[in-house]
């Protein structure tokens, strides 16, 4: 057990900005790594101490171990958070993190590696006996010809390394399997340094549904659902926590297979495990885990009133969890809306620049998680993300409402954002009722049925 009191945060941004707060109320000195390119950011200017990591694409800084690494050496810190997305489930980076005898906030380098490799992933899933879509590793292209026909069409192929849309492609034709593995490998190697793929069946009509999950390697706990089907090129957009229109029967199920996969893993820390639920036939299947802090965290933390931050920490001293699932209790709704810097009028281009106007609202249920002010820069190396809207509803009707109202206060000036896509999702009777499926946001967007011309929101 080693008490934290001087933390590195390896990353930038919103997420910066949310761990530095967690810190200073936990009496934790922090220490941020940032860019070139970030360097006079809000995070920047909220940390105790900044380390210039290096120039301002992401393999000369972020995600360069060895500079990282010296960066918390210098510093002299107990302790990295890694965030999400960049170095944040690199086991490879784990372990040099407990090579110099700094805690890494995260899971063992072992459960990294049982999850990080997507096959792997099924494979502990298989033998936790959780439901696993059909699929399997291929190796060759008759293999791969051969799988599919067995699974049948259409199929998806996945990058064993994943994550993010990256080295993914659904092909509804046999005769278009390899031109489409081809594709896939060169992105899995472009962005992961891994050109493995595998194939799985795909659901034409689901449901993203994931389970956020705490351990402490010995008692594992639910902390409830979150839905995040509103996604476009698997790139969430709206998220909301408990996910709507689940039977009791189906909720219970998906909530107490993510509970089994950590126990089966002996997991520590906080993590989130994805299903996608069959909508035609009313099954679920597990997709992966990830063993980070998710982007969409605050919904959970909204409705339950726990930091997760704050219990990532804790786990990470080697404490004990501290709460079993009878001391978790579940208030309203609350729907999160993230906000990018893209134009939607011309096929969502990312938009860097300046930010000479931001106005966030605010209010009772009303929480916003960002780096940007007004005059703030949006760099073109990073994503576009530049916040969070969080509301919170007695029910999931009141949530809606709220956000209507919220996000129509927000008016950000200088980049193109996709306010009026969210906008216009929050307005559509569908998503009203409650329970849509991935295609969602796709179908809306090819048959054109909104407006979202204008740049700013």
């Amino acid at each position: 057990m080693k008490n934290i009191n001087r933390l590195l945060i390896a990353n930038r941004g919103e997420i910066a900005v949310r761990i530095i707060r967690t810190c200073k109320q936990l009496g934790i000195e922090t220490v941020l790594i940032a860019s070139e390119a970030d360097l006079d950011a809000l995070p920047a200017r909220l940390a105790d101490e900044v380390v210039n990591i290096g120039p301002p694409p992401s393999q000369k800084s972020y995600l360069d171990i060895d500079a990282v690494i010296q960066a918390a050496r210098q510093s002299e810190v107990d302790a990295i958070h890694p965030g999400y997305g960049f170095l944040s489930e690199n086991a490879d980076f784990a372990n040099a993190c407990e090579q110099d005898n700094i805690v890494f906030i995260g899971p063992t380098i072992a459960q990294l590696h049982a999850i990080g490799d997507k096959l792997q992933a099924r494979e502990n899933a298989v033998t936790a006996s959780l439901p696993v879509i059909p699929g399997g590793s291929v190796s060759e292209i008759d293999a791969a010809a051969s799988l599919a026909q067995e699974i049948g069409y259409p199929v998806l192929i996945k990058a064993v390394s994943g994550g993010g849309g990256k080295g993914m492609k659904v092909v509804t034709n046999p005769d278009d399997l390899l031109q489409a593995i081809t594709l896939a490998q060169a992105e899995a190697e472009n962005a992961f340094n891994d050109d493995r793929v595998y194939l799985e069946c795909f659901v034409e009509s689901g449901r993203h549904i994931e389970v956020q999950i705490l351990g402490d390697g010995d008692n594992i706990i639910h902390l409830g659902t979150r839905d995040c089907s509103i996604q476009r090129r698997y790139q969430k957009l709206v998220e909301e926590a408990p996910a709507p229109l689940l039977s009791d029967e189906l909720r219970d199920a998906i909530e107490q297979a993510a509970v089994n996969f950590g126990k089966h893993l002996a997991y520590r820390g906080a993590g989130t495990v994805e299903f996608l639920v069959d909508v035609t036939r009313g099954s679920f299947y597990f997709l992966e885990m990830n063993a980070r802090i998710q982007v969409e965290h605050p919904v959970t933390e909204t409705i339950t009133g726990l930091d997760l931050i704050a219990q990532q920490i804790r786990l990470a001293e080697g404490k004990p969890l501290g709460l079993n699932q009878d001391d978790v209790s579940f208030h309203g709704h609350a729907i999160e809306c993230r906000l990018n810097a893209e134009d939607c009028s011309n096929d969502f281009l990312p938009c860097p620049g300046t930010v000479t106007q931001a106005i966030f609202p605010a209010g009772s249920g009303i929480r916003i998680d960002t780096h940007i002010e007004s005059n703030s820069n949006v760099p073109p190396f990073y994503d576009s993300l530049l916040g969070k809207l969080i509301v919170w509803g007695n029910d999931r009707q009141e949530a809606i409402k709220h956000m209507q109202s919220a996000i129509a206060r927000c008016h950000i000036e200088g980049v193109a954002t996709n306010i009026l896509l969210q906008r216009a999702i929050l307005n559509e009777s569908a998503f009203v009722e409650g329970g849509v499926d991935t295609g969602f946001l796709p179908s809306h967007l090819a048959a054109g049925d909104w407006d979202l011309e204008a740049k700013n929101g």
